[in-house]
């Protein structure tokens, strides 16, 4: 396992589970399944970006075969979660078999 206060890596069954922390504004729990949308700003024009962010990164994993998400509590930042599966074949031989 990697880790760091904001970022962690973890094998789990046939993926690679990655998780990215803030310590931002949080994201209302009614709003969490629309932070993937495009153009989605939850924060109108007083913060930069264009809303499309979440969006490739959803549309990444999907591709990838994983999946992302998104855990959190409004005025204490949010994890946001995604897996990517890795390719067993890949991985050197045990060299005890």
């Amino acid at each position: 396992m990697c880790s760091s206060d904001l970022v962690s890596a973890r094998r789990e069954f046939a993926c690679w589970h990655f998780t990215v922390s803030d310590n931002g504004v949080g994201i209302p729990q009614q709003h969490l399944a629309e932070v993937f949308n495009l153009f989605k700003r939850l924060h109108g024009q007083d913060v930069p970006g264009t809303g499309l962010g979440l969006s490739i990164c959803q549309r990444i994993m999907e591709r990838l075969g994983g999946r992302i998400w998104v855990e959190s509590e409004e005025s204490h930042g949010s994890t946001f979660h995604f897996t990517i599966p890795y390719d067993q074949s890949t991985e050197a031989p045990n060299e005890a078999a």
